[in-house]
């Protein structure tokens, strides 16, 4: 199977040709939004962290930054930055072209005399990276190229009996043809941990996965907090799931069944091809983040309660079971698999149709959330209880 896309300078295959606008923090994110409204072809994320933090918070924030501006999906980088932030822009710019070769500018906005001036330049930076963008020509690449990430949010009763077996199914068919897929939310395997570690293909890999659970927990118990406390969510319990054990054992079904070739820590880049984890917080936004930071081409997210979920950089394909869900939110919502719980589809034929949408999707069909232009953001901070 193989996809049409952008070939960049270090070989990986973008599904999107976007010229990010990229804050350097909170206080540049405006700026960023109204430039990128000025340029056919630009995103921006409106970022809501990168200054007054502790150093490991800052650590992340920069692995964000410099993950989403290396996606393939991104053709070219406009930063701007405040000029007074804990990383400037400069420093951000030169980070980012330490990683890659694709164009990054930068503005500072103390430095150019404030809003209206930076947005003039860096608007006309942004056309001139655009104009560059539009020459480049898909070509083909074979689905190994492709790195799908696995999430779900929203979660009820259906999502562990069906939605989330069939983006199994999903999963196991991309990697036996050579892809990768990536699925996060260790908070979520939690109850489950034990069953996701027997996949691990080596003993290493099994202990790091028990492990991750087992500091997780240890961490909140030391703060006085207990994860069962938000998990599951209100919305899970009305949605019919009882325990974090029960979300756990529907969530990591998602991730199929191949053994796990590596384990991340959130929002790292892969080495390695096939079934990958990362370890991330249970928040699906934040989830997401760290999953395009590391890499993703694309993102898979199944739902049962239903969400308008989207991302700037990355095609976020929303599936669910639930047929009043997909009723209610069709809006929002990209492929029915109810199909499943009353017994006209089953979960292979669902990974199938799954299979075939991703596909159009790598090929330039829009999913709802992208054709609405939604960017949800979030940086999950290291240091919580600080």
């Amino acid at each position: 199977m193989n996809f049409f896309g952008y070939r960049r300078a270090e070989g990986l295959a973008g599904i999107r040709n976007h010229v990010l606008i990229l804050p350097t923090c909170a206080c540049g994110s405006e700026t960023a939004r109204i430039v990128a409204s000025q340029v056919r072809g630009a995103v921006n994320i409106i970022f809501n962290t990168g200054c007054s933090d502790v150093a490991a918070n800052t650590e992340m924030s920069q692995k964000i930054l410099t993950g989403f501006a290396c996606n393939p999906n991104v053709f070219g980088v406009v930063i701007i930055g405040l000029g007074c932030e804990t990383v400037p822009h400069a420093k951000l710019r030169e980070k980012i072209q330490r990683m890659t070769s694709k164009p990054v500018v930068s503005f500072g906005i103390q430095e150019v005399g404030g809003t209206l001036k930076t947005i003039e330049r860096a608007v006309r930076a942004a056309r001139e990276l655009a104009a560059e963008a539009a020459l480049q020509r898909r070509e083909e690449f074979d689905i190994s190229e492709l790195l799908l990430g696995i999430e779900c949010g929203g979660s009820d009763a259906t999502s562990g009996i069906a939605s989330n077996p069939a983006v199994g199914e999903l999963s196991d068919k991309l990697i036996d043809l050579g892809a990768s897929t990536l699925m996060s939310e260790s908070i979520e395997w939690i109850g489950g941990e034990h069953v996701l570690a027997k996949r691990a293909a080596t003993p290493e890999l099994h202990n790091r996965i028990i492990q991750i659970c087992a500091a997780y927990e240890a961490h909140l118990k030391a703060a006085g907090q207990d994860c069962r406390a938000g998990q599951p969510t209100p919305g899970n319990k009305d949605g019919g799931l009882s325990t974090i054990d029960e979300k756990s054992l529907g969530c990591i079904r998602k991730g199929g069944t191949r053994p796990i070739v590596e384990v991340l820590n959130q929002a790292e880049r892969p080495t390695k091809r096939g079934a990958i984890v990362m370890d991330t917080a249970g928040y699906d936004i934040s989830s997401v983040t760290s999953m395009v930071a590391a890499g993703c081409n694309a993102v898979i997210f199944t739902t049962g309660r239903g969400t308008p979920t989207g991302n700037a950089i990355v095609p976020v394909l929303k599936v669910t079971a639930n047929a009043k869900t997909f009723a209610w939110m069709e809006d929002n919502i990209d492929v029915d698999l109810s199909g499943i719980i009353d017994g006209t589809l089953t979960i292979g034929g669902a990974g199938d149709m799954l299979l075939q949408k991703i596909h159009d999707v790598l090929n330039g069909r829009l999913t709802k959330a992208e054709a609405y232009g939604f960017s949800d953001i979030a940086v999950d901070h290291v240091c919580r209880f600080v």
